[in-house]
């Protein structure tokens, strides 16, 4: 909605309280969720999907083929995002590098994706110079890691250019980076402090060292 400038209400949830309106239209429990008048979607990719059809510009391509591949693509993210979630979402070191061990297999896959991209467009997006719906799924996902690698500093993204360079391109967009609620920062820090991850050790580390 960002992306296409479209006037909208949003209404953030605590997740580790959620209200029971909420509950009553989530049947996941999960976010995002779309109100439209008294219509109610839930699940992030057919809430996209929705709004692409209904509101200009589109984001998806006209090609049927490239939006076949966008689609399929978007289709990987829960894979990618498991990969990377799995260097930072861990305990010790020990399990954040034997996570570092596997992610390289998930990011080389969109490394070929974007190769080949790269062969159709300059880029910088999936697409090309504009925002797509592909775009926009995997941003959130290289956000969160992005912001844990400040600590870990595991150096992955710098043996795979093209994705590096799209994770770049993807966080200096404000349309993206503003998407998230004003204290998200602090929320994700919260986050991995209360469920002790590795991380969080050197990221409190980090801050004492700079009082």
């Amino acid at each position: 909605m960002r992306a296409k400038d479209v006037e909208f209400e949003v209404t953030f949830i605590n997740l580790r309280d959620k209200p029971d309106w909420f509950l009553k239209i989530s049947p996941h429990g999960k976010v995002p969720v779309l109100k439209v008048d008294d219509e109610i979607l839930f699940e992030s990719n057919a809430i996209a999907e929705y709004l692409d059809e209904a509101l200009s510009p589109r984001l998806h391509p006209e090609d049927p083929i490239e939006r076949a591949r966008n689609r399929a693509w978007t289709d990987f993210v829960p894979s990618f995002a498991s990969a990377l979630s799995g260097i930072y979402y861990t305990k010790s070191r020990e399990e954040m590098e034997k996570g570092l061990a596997k992610a390289p297999k998930a990011v080389e896959r969109l490394e070929e994706a974007l190769t080949g991209q790269r062969g159709r467009n300059a880029g910088p997006y999936f697409n090309g110079p504009g925002l797509s719906l592909v775009d926009c799924a995997y941003a959130p996902f290289l956000q969160r890691f992005l912001i844990a690698d400040s600590y870990l500093k595991t150096g992955l993204l710098d043996g795979f250019p093209h994705v590096k360079a799209w994770a770049d391109s993807l966080l200096g967009n404000d349309t993206i980076t503003g998407a998230v609620a004003p204290e998200f920062l602090e929320e994700f820090h919260g986050n991995l402090r209360r469920r002790e991850f590795y991380v969080a050790s050197l990221m409190d580390g980090k801050a004492q060292a700079a009082e």
